[in-house]
């Protein structure tokens, strides 16, 4: 099966339609897949739902997508670096499901693995549980939240063969492998396509099965905050 494309907007031909959920890998700037979601700006599909650490910061990352108002709802764990997203949710534009972070990671990797539903202790007896099926387990009280199913992956990785064995660099692996697992079809972007059989096995961090759809490219690789010491 063909899986290297020779752009983001040929991968996502054929995939796209109004109101479909996305899950992004990504944590801040670092890991995103800023060519797909380029070509999704581009494609000017609409009523996204996307599940993602975060929605980028202003004109950059996801946060192109809010500038073109094609997000309907986000499903984050943090959203403080962008202006755009606090106007979009106070005005009313925007729907925000917040998660906790490792809730947020949990729900994506349960969909990867085929879970409907668990069980977490976190968010427990905050706002995070309202409206949420509650269970006793050994005397402490858990939530329930559900996995993510969404119909389209898009990550980031560094490296990958033919097949799509990827290989993430340090933290960009971030939220990219649970993301990737917990879509109908997966679009992974990477700096380099190697030949099939030349990556160690042990190096692999997420199987190519996994991965149905595969391009190379440029990255701009912006720093979210540039904090440096004063010069002596």
């Amino acid at each position: 099966m063909k899986k290297v494309y020779g752009s983001a907007s040929d991968a996502l031909d054929g995939l796209l339609f109004d109101g479909m959920m996305i899950a992004a890998g990504g944590f801040g700037l670092c890991g995103i897949p800023e060519l797909l979601i380029d070509a999704l700006v581009e494609s000017g599909v609409k009523d996204l739902t996307i599940a993602s650490n975060n929605c980028g910061v202003d004109g950059f990352g996801l946060g192109k997508l809010l500038d073109t108002k094609q997000i309907k709802k986000m499903m984050s764990s943090y959203v403080g670096e962008n202006a755009e997203f606090m106007r979009q949710y106070l005005s009313g534009e925007l729907e925000l499901e917040f998660n906790p972070q490792g809730t947020l990671a949990e729900r994506m990797r349960a969909g990867g693995a085929g879970i409907p539903g668990f069980y977490t202790k976190t968010g427990v007896g905050t706002v995070i549980a309202e409206g949420k099926d509650t269970k006793i387990f050994n005397g402490e009280e858990y939530i329930m939240e559900t996995g993510i199913f969404a119909d389209l992956s898009i990550v980031k990785a560094w490296k990958a063969d033919e097949t799509g064995n990827l290989i993430f660099r340090k933290t960009a692996r971030n939220f990219n492998p649970p993301a990737a697992t917990c879509g109908k079809i997966c679009i992974a972007e990477v700096e380099e396509i190697v030949p099939t059989g030349s990556l160690d096995p042990d190096h692999i961090h997420l199987p190519g099965i996994y991965v149905h759809r595969l391009i190379q490219g440029e990255h701009e690789k912006r720093i979210e905050q540039r904090t440096t010491r004063p010069a002596a």
